[in-house]
């Protein structure tokens, strides 16, 4: 499972709520903030709301068959452009729309050949500032969570698989962005919280009343985004300004559990692009440097697809397929990755590339071939199967902690999610590995 965040930032969500909000990736141009499908945590299941001509309405993907497919929901009418869908773990699909200043919940489900609808609640914002979105996926595909952004607070709200309708979780000081979950247990959210004109990552503890602590501080006046996170492996993908401040973000790569420095590899920037990480190869329990990460890289020539390892020195850039819903997509833990797309010949296709470690070459647009060059399905990547041992501890996200001498404890039998500890403004030089 991959946690990730391409979400409009604090200083975003005031835009229209129907509008096409847009934010400032890890290279400093803006890139569409908003993702064309969503895919459940275990990856058997998307959606997305589906274009039928000037209308949109929702629409189901299967993933985890030998084909994938797709099931149409539509609704009495058309949905609004502003509304947002999520698939659950059972299949169904999770809508918000936004009725006269209300947003509402349901879940959709195919009933032969029409489309159940069972409500579950509103929420209702009296504060017109407040802007109010789904985050990612939840682990366990049971429970689904919304953010509402306010002018001084956030709050987190459960709103599907509670017992009783939406249910406010957390009030947290500050105006909050991203969302990037950091267990399979959906305890432990990262969000990225701007106070006093910073941006700073934390972690907020759905179990304890929405306990707040801080994850990423790598220096006192640097804007540190977490914008990526796999449970397995705790390797984090982060955008932030502190290797050059006052020119825009780069992005970097740290470890929870280690006390090593972030690391901003050069290879990561592309002139006159965005680079966006959406997919983290899982199962690399103990070899975060070899998890496999998918990027979307948007440029004056579109978007296209981009795929790193830590211990790699160079991006390797290839050509997206026709149609792809781009930066969406998921590794399986043998290093197959998956990029879901839509064509008016295949209206419901995945494109599997098995990626090699150490893939070398620069395949991005004009550079010819094509992503299947790759291979199909069957990746060459090492899997270590199972969780990390949840021992409680971690330290601040930095570079791969060697493979202890010891095995791993078993597992525990309720997921144990260990709370990350921050790099606390520590001075960039000896601190920030850059290159």
């Amino acid at each position: 499972m991959t946690a990730c965040a391409i979400e409009p930032t604090a200083a975003d969500e005031d835009g229209d709520e129907s509008g096409d909000p847009r934010t400032d990736g890890p290279g400093g141009t803006a890139y569409d903030a908003i993702t064309a499908c969503a895919i459940t945590a275990d990856g058997t299941y998307a959606a997305r709301l589906a274009p039928a001509g000037d209308c949109l309405f929702p629409e189901r993907w299967t993933l985890d068959g030998p084909e994938p497919y797709a099931v149409p929901l539509p609704g009495n009418q058309p949905e609004e452009p502003g509304s947002e869908v999520q698939p659950m773990g059972d299949g169904r699909v999770l809508i918000r729309r936004l009725v006269a200043g209300r947003h509402t919940f349901s879940l959709l489900y195919p009933t032969g050949p029409g489309t159940g609808e069972l409500p579950l609640g509103a929420v209702e914002c009296p504060d017109p500032d407040t802007r109010l979105r789904l985050l990612p996926a939840a682990p366990g595909g049971e429970k689904a969570y919304a953010l509402a952004v306010g002018r001084r607070s956030t709050a987190v709200w459960l709103v599907a698989g509670g017992a009783f309708g939406p249910e406010q979780l957390a009030m947290v000081p500050g105006r909050c962005s991203g969302g990037v979950w950091l267990d399979r247990a959906g305890r432990m959210l990262a969000l990225d919280r701007e106070v006093g004109g910073r941006t700073k990552a934390i972690v907020v503890d759905l179990e304890r009343d929405g306990e707040v602590s801080p994850l990423l501080q790598i220096a006192a006046d640097s804007d540190d985004r977490l914008l990526a996170a796999d449970p397995d492996s705790g390797l984090l993908l982060i955008g932030s300004d502190a290797p050059a401040p006052g020119r825009g973000q780069r992005l970097g790569w740290g470890v929870i559990g280690s006390t090593l420095p972030v690391r901003f590899p050069e290879c990561l920037r592309v002139p006159d692009c965005t680079v966006t990480p959406f997919a983290i190869q899982p199962g690399q329990v103990l070899t975060p440097e070899h998890c496999g990460v998918a990027l979307r890289v948007d440029g004056p020539a579109g978007s296209w697809l981009g795929v790193w390892r830590p211990t790699d020195r160079q991006l390797l850039q290839l050509p997206a397929p026709e149609g792809w819903l781009a930066g969406v997509g998921l590794w399986s833990e043998d290093g197959v990755l998956q990029l879901p797309y839509a064509t008016r010949e295949e209206p419901c296709g995945v494109l599997r590339l098995a990626v090699p470690r150490g893939a070398g070459g620069n395949g991005g647009p004009g550079a010819g071939g094509t992503p299947g060059a790759m291979g199909e399905t069957g990746g060459t990547g090492e899997t270590r199967p199972g969780d990390p041992a949840g021992d409680g501890t971690a330290g601040a996200p930095g570079e791969a902690a060697p493979e202890p001498s010891q095995p791993s404890r078993p597992d525990p039998p309720v997921p144990v999610a260990p709370r990350p500890v921050p790099l606390r403004e520590a001075p960039l030089e000896g601190r920030v590995a850059v290159g």
